[in-house]
């Protein structure tokens, strides 16, 4: 199995089981073609047998124990200087360099709580992603990118409206578990906002591929696709997904955008001619 085979089987079934690091260091593997899975799979497994020394016998202790192994003895934090750094969100790198961004150390919390037994799950709150440790009824919420601390509900309401700017009020209970394609495509969408914000058009492009392979209902894919070939001077191949996009969002509220940019890319093909 490989990469494509991952992301059309989440894109069958977002909920289908599978090993989220393993798939995240398959995204990696796009950039490192040489990075060896199994090795980083290996050390995972190898995190997973030092931490278990520091865990108790409730949730509470297991969950400061994985905790305080990883972001005290370990020394996983967050990137807080350069949080738009695209290593930030390959699972290779942030296990290499010990630091990452929100999802990306959950990725890391979750592959070595499950491999301890624990059961942790990703939750994806706008701007922002924590993880939480269910047991028996009981939840906990915590934050790798702050290392590891508990959070409230009030905790979580606070970290939305810092991280993306809205209000929203959060019932722990009432929190779902990000499923398996969620949180692939949120690891995607950080790397194409990365790719776009450095204007590294081929690496966006690959990264949009994937992300309709993922998630090929989402119709912005196509326009941003087509964008970013305009950018990298190529209207030929822009045409077809804007296009497309203009068809499948006849009432887009970015028609108007679209439509120009569609027709800079017409008229340059026909300059050509």
């Amino acid at each position: 199995m490989d990469l494509s085979d991952i992301l059309e089987n989440l894109a069958e079934d977002p909920h289908a089981s599978i090993d989220l690091a393993e798939a995240a260091l398959w995204i990696a593997r796009d950039e490192y073609p040489r990075l060896d899975i199994e090795a980083y799979l290996s050390q995972l497994d190898g995190l997973a047998h030092e931490g278990r020394r520091f865990l108790g016998q409730t949730l509470d202790s297991r969950v400061a124990g994985l905790s305080l192994f990883l972001f005290h003895e370990m020394g996983f934090q967050g990137n807080h200087q350069h949080y738009y750094d695209p290593r930030n969100s390959y699972l290779n790198e942030v296990m290499d360099r010990f630091t990452g961004i929100p999802i990306s150390l959950s990725l890391v919390t979750m592959a070595v709580g499950q491999r301890l037994g624990m059961e942790i799950f990703g939750v994806a709150l706008p701007g922002h992603f924590v993880t939480m440790a269910v047991e028996k009824g009981r939840r906990i919420v915590f934050d790798p990118y702050h290392q590891g601390v508990c959070l409230t509900a009030a905790d979580c309401e606070r970290l939305v409206r810092q991280a993306a700017g809205v209000e929203m009020q959060v019932h722990l209970p009432d929190l779902e578990p990000a499923s398996a394609a969620a949180i692939v495509t949120r690891v995607l969408n950080n790397l194409k906002g990365c790719y776009l914000r450095r204007g590294d058009f081929p690496r966006a492009i690959r990264t949009i591929q994937r992300l309709r392979q993922v998630a090929p209902r989402d119709l912005v894919q196509l326009r941003d696709l087509g964008a970013c070939w305009m950018q990298m001077g190529r209207p030929g191949r822009a045409i077809d997904p804007l296009e497309r996009y203009l068809e499948m969002t006849p009432a887009g509220e970015d028609r108007d955008t679209v439509i120009k940019l569609l027709n800079q890319a017409r008229s340059t093909i026909a300059q050509w001619n």
